[in-house]
Order: structure tokens, then C-alpha cells, then sequence
């Protein structure tokens, strides 16, 4: 076979998985059930990761749930423009899923929670039925640590989530004041984000589905990257309250339906606006869902091609470029600034470390945090406005007919000005 055949035969077998823009299917009620089923050989695959011995059977099965799971995500499109948004966040979530499922299957031992030997059994007591009781009595043991491990994303109870970083919980642990609190979260998170989406439509081309850029060419030096650090800022704010928004909602429900832990759901974030390092925002501050999916997916590798520098490099390559394929769902091509900037985390960080050593100090107090905010306010600019050219901004995100600030403020504005206009 010549090489020329070999990559023809590799790029059919690639677009099988994959198909072109044109050649997927529209989302619609009809094929969502398609869609789901394409998972099912992950959830298979997670079922067995918490049995014994079934090591060989989750290697067997690893090629499976990885075709699903692309399948899943490539082969089913979101037709109308306002949510090709939904494209990106497919297949970001299906990223992380593919790193679930290659940990599930690579990890020999299955996938163990803390103070495990074996799935199910606790160092030093056996269980009869090779499970743990799970924290709600409604539910079967074994279809609760599925569920678990297929969603949870710090792995605060599991084996693979020793040394991630848990903020402080402000919030009562006692369950209905916690629910109390985690609701209010939720609706101060969902106004700041509704009235954020709404603003950030009101910016000419990068409010819209096709895109636009935030440099706007027409501005002088000063106007222009005035309004590309506002658009800037105010993207970054939306995407925190986005993460908190849909964090709380999911904490009223596993705490409120499942009856799970609230000790089980910190927060998602540490005031990540506080830090005054780069190490400490990475690794305290901003959250840490996605930690073990760039480890599993390029900081692992990386260790084993070049140690700790390598594992380094390689959990921040794998963060951009996770970004970065994911949005290539929404059809308008790759843009690798956006895994350029998250790459060039790594060297950042190894700057950090070289200034300590040379200075005998640590980066942090005031210029600390301004060199933080250097970093994200100032350099991170290319990555947002590579987002927002193809269509970030225009994405609907809270619905008009769920978002207050278009039913009520944009109205309530626009008749104060129409007032004032006429009285001149």
C-alpha cells in the first residue's frame, strides 16, 4: 500500500466519523434519540470501569464509545444560525467525554473512589456485592456510580481528583439553606449573564451570528482598543456567570432531587479576579472542571515524552486545542490563536517559576495581580476576538422570551430615549 493510498483511506475513514459541514444531519426532535444512542457505548464503558477484572473488555470497547462519542457530535448539526453556538458546546462536551472514556479504558485497576483498593471494595473491607452504597437509597449502587463518574468533572470523591484544589464554601451545609443560597446564586448569575448576552448583541457585527471583529478598523487607536477591552471584559464576565449559572442549576438538582451531598458541591470558581499569579489562577482560582480532561488528553502524554516540562506544555496545548476543534463545528475553520494563547500558558508559568529563583521572591501582591490582568484583559484579546469572528457573540444563549433585560429593560430604554428624543 502507497502512502498516497494509505492517508486517501485514513481521510474517508476520518470523514465517515466525521462528515463535512454539508453532509451532516439537522438537529431536530426526530434525531435526538440517534444522537443519545451514539453514547452508548461510553456508558457501557463507565459501567465497567467500576467492575473488576474487566481491564481487556474496556480496551475492546474503547474504539466504540471514541466512534460514538465523535459520531454523536459531528454527525448531527444545529441548522439555524442563532444556535451554532450549540455546535461548539456539543462538541466541547464531547472532548471531555473522549478524555472520560480513555481514562475509563486505560486505567488497568477501573476507576476507583478514595480509600479504594478495588472497585467497590474499601482498603480492608470487603463488600459483598462489589459496590458502594450510593448516597440515595432510590437508586441502584451501580447505576449511581455510572452516573457519577460519568459526569462528575473534579473528582472530588475519586481517586483521580486527589490534589485538586476545593474552594471554601461561603454557603451553609445544612441541606435547605444550602439550596436557599445555591437559588439565589443562580438568579443573580442568570440576570448578569441574560444582561450581558443582551448588551454584547448591541455591538455592530460582533453581535450577530456571521461574527465580527472587536477591532473595529473605523475607531482611532485609543476608541478601538477601549472597545475591544470592554467587549473583552464583558465576554470573560458573561462566560464566569455562565459556568456559575449552570453549575447552581445543576447543584439544586443533585442535592435537591438526588439528595446528594452539599459538601459535595463547592464552588466552581475561587474568586478567580483575586489572583496575583498566573500559577494561582490556573491552579486555584479559575475553575477546575476540565483539570483531568487536558492531563488525560496532553498532560500525560506529555509526561511521558519529556517529564514534568512536558506535562506541562502538553495540558496546556491540549486545553487550546480542545477549544479550538470544538468550535471548528461551526464551520468557519481554525483559528489557532486561540491555541496559541493557551499554549503559550506553559512558558508563563516557567517565567514565574525562573523569576523566583532569580529574585528569591514569589510573583504575587499588587504587581502580581496587574501582571495577571496583563495576561488576561490585554494578551487574551486575539483569543476572544477569534471566537467572536465566527459568530460567538450572536449565539442565543438565554432565550428572548426567558431574558428579562429584552422583555423589559431594552424597552423601558428604548422608551426613555424615544421620550427625551421627541422633548428635543
Amino acid at each position: 500500500m502507497s502512502f498516497n493510498e494509505f492517508t486517501y483511506g485514513a481521510h474517508r475513514a476520518f470523514r465517515t466519523v466525521v462528515p463535512e459541514l454539508q453532509d451532516r444531519k439537522p438537529i431536530s426532535w426526530n434525531t435526538i434519540p440517534y444522537s443519545l444512542a451514539y453514547y452508548a457505548p461510553f456508558t457501557f464503558l463507565v459501567y465497567l470501569a467500576r467492575r473488576p477484572n474487566t481491564y481487556l473488555l474496556r480496551l475492546l470497547l474503547l474504539p466504540a464509545a471514541l466512534a460514538g462519542i465523535l459520531g454523536a457530535a459531528y454527525r448531527f448539526v444545529w441548522v439555524i444560525p442563532e444556535t451554532n453556538l450549540y455546535n461548539w458546546g456539543q462538541c466541547l462536551f464531547a472532548a471531555v467525554t473522549i478524555g472520560k472514556a480513555l481514562e475509563c479504558a486505560l486505567t488497568k485497576e477501573g476507576m476507583l473512589k478514595v480509600g479504594e483498593n478495588r472497585p467497590g471494595e474499601m482498603k480492608g473491607k470487603g463488600v459483598a456485592d462489589g459496590t458502594v452504597e450510593p448516597q440515595s437509597s432510590v437508586i441502584p449502587a451501580w447505576l449511581y456510580d455510572t452516573v457519577e463518574l460519568a459526569h462528575t468533572m473534579r473528582g472530588l470523591n475519586w481517586k483521580f481528583g486527589r490534589g485538586v484544589h476545593v474552594p471554601r464554601d461561603p454557603r451553609p451545609q445544612q441541606r435547605t439553606p444550602f439550596l436557599r443560597a445555591t437559588l439565589s446564586g443562580f438568579v443573580q448569575n442568570y440576570l448578569l449573564l441574560d444582561f450581558l448576552e443582551s448588551a454584547i448583541k448591541f455591538f455592530p457585527g460582533v453581535g450577530t451570528p456571521e461574527g465580527g471583529t472587536i477591532f473595529y478598523p473605523s475607531l482611532t487607536p485609543i476608541s478601538r482598543y477601549a472597545v475591544s477591552t470592554l467587549i473583552h471584559m464583558m465576554t470573560g464576565t458573561a462566560l464566569l456567570a455562565g459556568f456559575h449559572m449552570v453549575y447552581d442549576l445543576l447543584t439544586l438538582f443533585a442535592v435537591g432531587v438526588l439528595h446528594s451531598s452539599p459538601s459535595s458541591w463547592p464552588p466552581v470558581t475561587d474568586d478567580p479576579w483575586s489572583a496575583d499569579s498566573m500559577h494561582a489562577f490556573w491552579s486555584k482560582h479559575w475553575h477546575q472542571l476540565l483539570r483531568q480532561t487536558f492531563l488525560v488528553l496532553g498532560g500525560y502524554p506529555g509526561k511521558w515524552i519529556a517529564g514534568d516540562l512536558g506535562m506541562l506544555f502538553g495540558a496546556f496545548a491540549a486545553s487550546g486545542l480542545f477549544h479550538e476543534c470544538a468550535m471548528y463545528s461551526m464551520g468557519r475553520g481554525f483559528d489557532h490563536t486561540v491555541t496559541i494563547f493557551f499554549t503559550l500558558q506553559g512558558p508563563i508559568l516557567i517565567l514565574e517559576r525562573f523569576w523566583r529563583r532569580f529574585t528569591k521572591r514569589r510573583v504575587c501582591g499588587l504587581y502580581g495581580r496587574l501582571w495577571v490582568y496583563f495576561i488576561l484583559f490585554l494578551t487574551a484579546q486575539p483569543l476572544v476576538d477569534a471566537w467572536h469572528r465566527r459568530g460567538l457573540g450572536g449565539g442565543m444563549i438565554i432565550p428572548p422570551f426567558l431574558s428579562p433585560t429584552r422583555l423589559f429593560l431594552v424597552p423601558a430604554l428604548q422608551h426613555v430615549l424615544d421620550y427625551y428624543g421627541h422633548r428635543r
